[in-house]
């Protein structure tokens, strides 16, 4: 069983920087995809970012276009743990940021497509 232990949210004013922490534990072999998606009340979870950590697509990255320039994902396959690193953040990105994974992920920014779900992490960002 995978399970996801996040870290990394916060409070911080505008233009601020925040890096958010995904571990992975219980994974065995085989494709694996791991993403960030975020939600604020009423609306549903949308992807932020996403990474294939192992198999064939391995390395292969998704940005959603409004953080594009500002937030990276990036992976330290040693840990089993991928990184969102959030800059120039905006008050517009203040949501629940959870940390997803799936081994038979195809369309990384469906929310069904993942298996496994962290807690989430609270990020607010103030005018």
């Amino acid at each position: 069983q995978v399970q996801l232990m996040e870290s990394g949210g916060g409070s911080v004013e505008t233009g601020g920087s925040l890096r958010l922490s995904c571990e992975a534990t219980g994974y065995r072999s085989g494709s694996f995809c791991m993403g960030w998606f975020r939600q604020v009340p009423g609306k549903e979870r949308e992807a932020v970012a996403t990474i294939y950590t192992r198999g064939p697509r391995a390395g292969r990255t998704y940005v959603e276009n409004s953080v594009k320039g500002r937030f990276t994902v990036s992976q330290d396959s040693a840990k089993n743990t991928v990184y969102l690193q959030m800059n120039g953040l905006k008050p517009e990105d203040t949501a629940m940021y959870y940390c997803a994974a799936g081994s038979m992920v195809a369309d990384t920014v469906r929310a069904t497509e993942y298996n496994y779900w962290g807690q989430g992490t609270q990020v607010t960002v103030s005018s």
